[in-house]
């Protein structure tokens, strides 16, 4: 059972989703090659924009821009600490670290955590 999880949000242009899983599959990959539980990405269908927040607000989404929620799965922070340090450090994170590189979205309006477990039913 996962003890720990990281969460994250992406505004992903709309015509770049393709791209995007892409790059998001071979980062499932590599996590769980390095140890992650889960690894789970899911692009908004129900989102509203709110009056003082939403998902959308929050990556401050344009016209044209879906949001993708993500997380990861770990058996404890220490274990989240080694997985991600492990796939960072994997030659293969290069072609996604490229600052030079376009990526298929906005990674500065991106926001991560790491989270411990409240409640699990």
């Amino acid at each position: 059972m996962a003890k720990y999880v990281d969460g994250y949000v992406v505004p992903v242009p709309k015509r770049n989703i393709e791209a995007y899983r892409k790059i998001a599959r071979k980062c499932g990959k590599i996590w769980r090659e390095h140890g992650a539980l889960e690894y789970k990405e899911y692009v908004a269908e129900d989102v509203q924009s709110g009056k003082l927040t939403s998902f959308p607000q929050s990556v401050q989404a344009k016209r044209g821009e879906t949001v993708v929620f993500a997380y990861v799965t770990y058996k404890s922070r220490a274990h989240r600490d080694r997985v991600n340090k492990k796939a960072m450090e994997d030659p293969r994170m290069q072609e996604f670290c490229d600052p030079k590189k376009k990526m298929p979205f906005d990674p500065s309006r991106m926001f991560w955590g790491g989270f411990k477990i409240l409640v699990s039913e």
